[in-house]
């Protein structure tokens, strides 16, 4: 953009953007109103008014160098494109922070010019076949889990102390990529203050190591295919596993924080990476780089190693006319295409990113993140979800936020039993997995809140499953359509509620093993 030429809502966001302001805050800093600046986003085209001309000319004037910088590389970036065919793409390679913040860091870890990345991304969006992208993205879904287990175990062989989670179930034989050892398994660990003991050590993200051009090309098409394909991506705190220790009956360890685009643009893509390798024969570079052996798998200390916890949600139900005996109702989902992690592919629910909202030292327990899953993902709480808007409240778990469902369960404390059943290493991208198990033993809150439990945008549906349903259960299970953190919480879940669950629960016995 040429300093004499006059603000459009595309730049007046691009301004707010290299300014790193939300909203309210770009409207702050202007002095105008917020509906304004939500104006300028909905309208790119928009020329402001000539006093708002002004304020944006103040407003570029007063920016420090690396704002004007950032300002530039915005303005000059352009895609090609038919003129007036803008795409969404095009206004959020301009426009999202969390794009901006992606493109930021990686012009700094690729020790490339500030602007670089932007326009790295822009050239590769400009040039993507979208059709093709869906057609990739059928093949991948396509890699069963199976196949997935077999292709790691070939490529990370055996260590006398740690194995990858097999267990037999019935008739039915499941081999997974969680790495894990016996003591990691049965923890039976109540997801209380006593037992639950994971500590914040530090908040300032570790740097990691400089990116070369292959890591750095890699990360730039993730991002240009998240903006042709319009997933959502939002940048926020995860935290990191430094140090673990596990044994029953708790868990502890320390945790860092890192940021989702870190994640996103590097071992998150291994597992789409292994996908290709799978259905193309094509070779697995980020995998030789990120996580070429099991020494580095299990070193989490120098490694990025984000990850999060998941549950086998089990909910008491009376006994019925129609369905029979009275039983647990077991929620599985198949996640949706649009989700980051794991898309397309079966899952317990809830299962969600370790991560903080406000307080980041109390939110460093497993139960924590839980229990916000089971407000999101199950009764409907989009407020704490973070890829839906900007969290301002300074205690969002408070009992007076609390869904009708949640506050019902914590009114008595034996209403909802939360208990770690497992934790793990995924060889898929190298992430730590807390898997769980969710009880809801009074029946009274199926027959209250049964019609209110809903999937959020993470699902693409829901299965209900008996608990007395053995035959189902064992099909259930060797379905190739697994992520394998949710197959691993899946039967240490069911392992677990057939010692808890009583005449409710009849299902074979399953026993495990570290392969």
């Amino acid at each position: 953009m040429a300093l004499n030429e006059p603000w459009t809502g595309r730049t007046a966001c691009a301004l707010q953007s290299a300014l790193r302001l939300s909203n309210e805050a770009f409207a702050e800093h202007l002095g105008i109103a917020p509906r304004t600046v939500a104006a300028w986003h909905q309208k790119p085209d928009l020329k402001p008014r000539s006093e708002m001309q002004q304020l944006l000319d103040t407003a570029h004037a007063r920016a420090d160098e690396a704002a004007q910088s950032r300002f530039t590389a915005l303005t000059t970036t352009t895609l090609d494109l038919p003129e007036g065919a803008a795409t969404d793409a095009e206004l959020r390679l301009t426009t999202d922070p969390t794009i901006t913040a992606a493109l930021d860091w990686l012009d700094q870890h690729a020790v490339w010019e500030p602007g670089t990345a932007r326009r790295e991304v822009a050239a590769r969006l400009a040039h993507l076949d979208v059709p093709a992208l869906h057609d990739r993205g059928a093949r991948r879904s396509r890699v069963d889990q199976h196949a997935t287990a077999r292709a790691l175990a070939d490529y990370y062989g055996a260590t006398p102390d740690h194995g990858r989670y097999t267990a037999r179930f019935g008739t039915t034989t499941a081999s997974t990529t969680i790495l894990t050892r016996p003591e990691w398994l049965d923890l039976d660990c109540p997801l209380t203050a006593t037992h639950d003991r994971l500590k914040l050590t530090a908040v300032t993200p570790v740097q990691p190591p400089t990116m070369d051009q292959e890591t750095a090309g890699r990360a730039a098409q993730r991002l240009a295919e998240v903006l042709a394909l319009g997933n959502r991506m939002v940048n926020m705190p995860l935290f990191r596993l430094l140090d673990v220790d596990v044994s029953e009956p708790a868990i502890g360890g320390t945790l860092g924080v890192t940021s989702f685009v870190e994640y996103a643009v590097t071992v998150d893509l291994l597992e789409a990476e292994l996908s290709d390798a799978l259905t193309t024969g094509t070779p697995t570079p980020l995998r030789d780089t990120y996580l070429p052996d099991l020494p580095a798998v299990l070193n989490v200390a120098d490694r990025l190693c984000a990850g999060g916890a998941l549950a086998l949600t089990a909910i008491a139900r009376p006994a019925d006319p129609f369905r029979g005996p009275a039983d647990y109702l077991l929620l599985i989902q198949e996640r949706s295409g649009h989700v980051i992690n794991a898309a397309r592919r079966l899952a317990v629910i809830p299962k969600g990113f370790h991560q903080p909202l406000t307080d980041f030292r109390a939110d460093a327990r497993i139960g924590a993140t839980l229990r916000r899953e089971l407000e999101e993902e199950l009764f409907g709480r989009a407020d704490i979800d973070n890829t839906v808007g900007e969290q301002r409240h300074a205690d969002p778990m408070h009992p007076s936020r609390l869904s009708e469902p949640m506050r019902w369960l914590l009114l008595t404390p034996d209403r909802l039993r939360v208990e770690c059943t497992g934790f793990g290493l995924n060889l898929v991208s190298g992430n730590f997995e807390f898997a769980s198990l969710v009880v809801i033993d009074d029946e009274g809150f199926w027959t209250r809140y049964g019609g209110e439990v809903q999937a959020n945008w993470e699902s693409a549906s829901l299965r209900r499953y008996s608990s007395r349903d053995g035959d189902l259960l064992q099909e259930l299970a060797s379905d190739a359509a697994w992520s394998n953190e949710g197959l691993f919480a899946l039967l240490q879940g069911l392992r677990r509620l057939r010692e808890i669950g009583g005449e409710r629960v009849d299902v074979p016995p399953i026993e495990w093993e570290t392969q």
